[in-house]
Order: C-alpha cells, then sequence, then structure tokens
C-alpha cells in the first residue's frame, strides 16, 4: 500500500472547504470538473431508467447498447473502424489504468510516463511492482514529447508507454509529427500504449488525432476515455477503454472480480449521450475557451507570471519562476493568504517545479475573482521584499 501514491487536487479541496468552514471565501480552480450540470437530456435518461427498473446487474463489460454506441462514436471521432467486442464499460475512466496496468506489467518492467502528468499513472505503474520512467515535457516544447528523447528512455525492460492529449496539467496537445513517430517507435520496440483521452473532445484548435488511430497502433493500444468531461459527468462514473482483443476476456475478469458491472442507469445515461450529444456539450467548450483566453490574458500580466497558451483540457499552467518560491510553497501561501485554491506543479511530477495548475472549469466572475486576488498578492509581496 505505502507504493501508492495520491491525486492532490481532492487534499487541496479539503484544505480549501476547512477554511470555508471557518468562513473564509476560497476560489476554487483546483479541481478539474466542469462547473456545468449534465445536460437535461442525459440526466432525464438515467431518471427514466431508474424508473423503469433498470437497476440490476449488467455483463461486466457493459450493456451492448453503450458498447456498440462507444463503437460508434470511436469511429466517427478517430476516423478509424472501432468495434464493439473491443469495448469495455467502467465506473469511471480511472478503473481503465488501473486494469491496463496490472494486467501488462510485471514485477521488474518499465513504463514510461509523462513528466508532468496524471499522478495515477505513475502511483498505479508503482503499485504493480513495475518501475516509473519519467518523459519530461517540457515548455519550450509546448509540453510535447521530443521523440529522441523518448527514444534514449527505452530499455529492454520497457513494456508500457503511457500518452495523455490533450494533457492534463499543462493543456498541451500532441501534433501529428509527434504522434506518427511516436507510434513507429511503439512498433519497433514492441511497446503496449495506454493512449488517455479524455481531454479529445476540449479542443481549441487544430484536428485530435488519436495514437490509437495510427496504422499498426490499435493492436498495442488501450484507448482511454470518458463522459465525466466532454458531458460534464463527473459524478456519475462512467468511464470505458478499448482493449486489443488479446487483452479483452482478461481486462472483463478484472472487472467481473473488481466492480462486476457499471450501473445500468448510468450506462444508459451514456447512450443517449453519445446518440443525441446535447447542444449543451458545444456550449461549454465555447465557454471554455472564453475562459482560456481570459486566464492565459490575466496572468500574463502578473509580474513574474507567464503562461504559454494551451490547446486543449481547462487548465493553465503557469511558469511561476520568477517570484521565487517553490511551486508547493507558493500554492499553499496563494491559498491560506490570497484564497486561491490551485495546485503545485509538483503535484504532477518533478518536471513540474516552477508552475503551478489552475483549471478554468469556473465561471468567468470567479476566474477575475482569482486574478486580482493573485496580483494583489504578489504585488504585496514585492512591497515587503522592497
Amino acid at each position: 500500500m505505502q507504493r501508492l501514491g495520491t491525486e492532490t487536487a481532492f487534499e487541496v479541496l479539503a484544505k480549501a472547504r476547512a477554511l470555508e468552514a471557518q468562513g473564509r471565501h476560497i476560489v476554487h480552480l483546483e479541481i478539474g470538473e466542469p462547473d456545468f450540470d449534465t445536460p437535461p437530456a442525459i440526466s432525464d435518461e438515467g431518471i427514466k431508467a431508474i424508473r423503469a427498473g433498470q437497476t440490476h446487474y449488467t455483463p461486466s463489460a457493459g450493456i451492448p447498447e453503450l458498447r456498440a454506441a462507444i463503437a460508434n462514436h470511436v469511429t466517427r471521432t478517430r476516423g478509424v473502424t472501432a468495434d464493439a467486442a473491443n469495448v469495455i464499460v467502467t465506473p469511471g475512466a480511472k478503473p481503465i489504468m488501473f486494469y491496463a496496468i496490472l494486467a501488462l506489467l510485471d514485477e521488474g518492467d518499465e513504463a514510461i510516463v509523462p513528466d508532468p502528468g496524471f499522478p495515477i499513472y505513475a502511483s498505479m505503474v508503482q503499485f504493480s511492482g513495475a518501475k516509473s520512467v519519467s518523459l519530461p515535457l517540457r515548455e519550450e516544447n509546448d509540453f510535447g514529447v521530443d521523440v529522441d528523447e523518448l527514444r534514449r528512455l527505452v530499455t529492454p525492460r520497457t513494456k508500457l508507454l503511457i500518452l495523455n492529449s490533450p494533457h492534463n496539467p499543462t493543456g498541451g496537445v500532441l501534433t501529428a509529427e509527434q504522434i506518427g513517430e511516436i507510434a513507429q517507435l511503439a512498433q519497433e520496440h514492441d511497446l503496449w500504449v495506454l493512449s488517455d483521452e479524455i481531454y479529445g473532445e476540449l479542443l481549441y484548435e487544430g484536428r485530435f488525432v488519436s495514437p490509437w488511430a495510427q496504422p499498426g497502433m490499435a493492436e498495442r493500444t488501450i484507448l482511454l476515455d470518458g463522459f465525466s468531461k466532454t458531458f460534464a459527468m463527473t459524478g456519475w462514473r462512467l468511464g470505458y477503454g478499448i482493449f486489443p482483443r488479446p487483452l479483452v476476456d482478461g481486462v472483463t475478469k478484472l472487472v467481473t472480480n473488481s466492480v462486476s458491472c457499471t450501473a445500468t442507469f448510468v450506462q444508459r445515461a451514456g447512450v443517449a449521450a453519445l446518440e443525441r450529444r446535447p447542444k449543451e456539450v458545444d456550449e461549454m467548450v465555447r465557454e471554455f475557451r472564453r475562459r482560456r483566453d481570459r486566464i492565459v490574458a490575466g496572468l500574463n500580466d502578473i509580474e513574474g507570471v507567464t503562461c504559454v497558451m494551451p490547446r486543449g483540457a481547462f487548465y493553465a499552467f503557469p511558469n511561476v519562476k520568477r517570484l521565487g518560491r517553490r511551486s508547493a510553497v507558493l500554492n499553499d501561501a496563494l491559498l491560506n493568504e490570497a484564497g486561491v485554491a490551485c495546485l503545485a506543479g509538483t503535484a504532477f511530477g518533478a518536471m513540474g517545479e516552477g508552475y503551478l495548475r489552475l483549471s478554468y472549469a469556473n465561471s468567468l466572475d470567479n476566474i477575475e475573482e482569482a486574478l486580482r486576488r493573485f496580483s494583489r498578492w504578489v504585488r504585496e509581496q514585492s512591497a515587503v521584499r522592497a
């Protein structure tokens, strides 16, 4: 159990709630959760299913209707035919990471994970007994992958490469050229790839390119996606993976042994989400774009802070090195002294030192207030030093 890490966002949220209980007003930019409610057409379908008595067990891999809807959705959005027989539905997308890593890694294996990157990747790799090898993502490379550097990290023990694009915490997006080179490298070295595409529909410019859809990659890639971000369904807990055929039966057994299945009425809501795609989904993306533009401009107006423009997801990852404090210290100060809850870049790996992650999945008014507080705090600190 000591191998397990955690997700710092929930720890910061708990600290922020404790301050609020003392009467403090906190602006929440720490949690990666849309502030929108689930579109009514989706919620209504879930309620309808409950009232119709659809509250019983389902097959472990998911109901046929949802697996088919997912396959159709992936075929349409990735441009390569997906087979419903390869789809496994889970309560949230995190179990796909869990199952894929347990299925593929043995003691002594190595897995390459992005750094900075979602902390559960490294946590689960270490839990499996394998070694987590950091793949640095650098600001000067727009937080993309340096394929030459990736190639140097591959050893005879490397079995798995984890990718995340659009990327948490930086908002970076892998280019088509980078993905093509990565696909070639994975095939040369016979690597499995876990492609986390949970933010694939939160893209603000360009066309989404999936590693799974590259020639020769479907048989060695697990595509991870879900409903939490795109459809504002975080609390519904609904995710899925598309697995190469040799892994499907084994991973389905992992589902059976751990959670049995995903709630039937939740799956029915998922069918409605994919087949109806309520208008609110595209409206959310447009609003996230507005918020992105404002928060990045506001951060760049703060003395000592610079921020590149994220191309996807809903996170800003400002460079705060000139403020002269380590990321974790600065993060605590902003929470306790300025009332702004965000995350230290080091919550996502050693390469996050000198950065903060701010989620702009909050209202423009709250973003404006957070920027005012952050800017005022920086001015006050400068005055004290003077």
